[in-house]
């Protein structure tokens, strides 16, 4: 079976991606379980460019080391995302610093509470916000894709929600009436700016 390697050691968006990803003829596995280690420096100034940035690295970690099989390195497709929370009354921090917003080992309860806080007094109408999701796809034959999709919404002024993770319990969404956190999984997974990314990052590969 062909792989997808996808460039993340995340066990919660591996969870989230073969969900969604269900279906296509591939075998998915992350870096991590394909032990690919690559220096990735994302200096990229957008989620397109740091997706591309890594599916890049991580698609020539592989053949460089000869990882796979001589057949397997023909035909593996490397997929990265890049994705973060824009708040427009904070000119779209953190943007691309999602992840490293505040520091990359601050817990997110501490990161959450901080964007919360900053937007003290802020009416509802102008704690506009959204995530924003760009996968990038880097073929054997050096062939690239780029997705991008959006889940658009408010900061709330409090966490809630268990089923998300990072900044998914402060997105409020109004269609729903709810957190992003709030959503069963299988809901979120149709209508988040990863799942809406990833499944047209499917069909490109599909009618390839």
């Amino acid at each position: 079976m062909q792989k997808i390697v996808f460039a993340t050691g995340n066990k919660d968006k591996m969870r989230e991606i073969r969900m969604i990803m269900e279906g296509l003829p591939y075998e998915i596995i992350s870096m991590k379980e394909a032990g690919i280690n690559p220096e990735i420096i994302e200096d990229g100034t957008s989620f397109e460019e740091n997706a591309l940035i890594k599916s890049r690295a991580v698609a020539a970690f592989i053949q460089e080391n000869k990882l796979f099989s001589e057949e397997d390195r023909k035909t593996v497709i490397v997929l990265a995302d890049d994705s973060g929370l824009e708040i427009d009354a904070l000119n779209k921090e953190p943007g691309i610093y999602s992840a490293r917003y505040m520091g990359e080992d601050t817990s997110y309860r501490i990161k959450n509470k901080n964007l919360i806080d900053r937007l003290e007094g802020v009416a509802d109408e102008d704690r506009t916000a959204r995530f924003v999701c760009a996968v990038a796809a880097v073929l054997a034959d050096g062939r690239e894709e780029v997705t991008r999709a959006t889940m658009e919404g408010r900061i709330g002024y409090e966490e809630k929600g268990e089923n998300g993770f990072g900044y998914d319990p402060i997105l409020f969404l109004p269609e729903f009436g709810c957190m992003s956190a709030e959503l069963a999984p299988e809901q979120k997974n149709a209508i988040s700016h990863r799942g809406k990314a990833l499944r047209m990052m499917r069909d490109r590969l599909q009618e390839m």
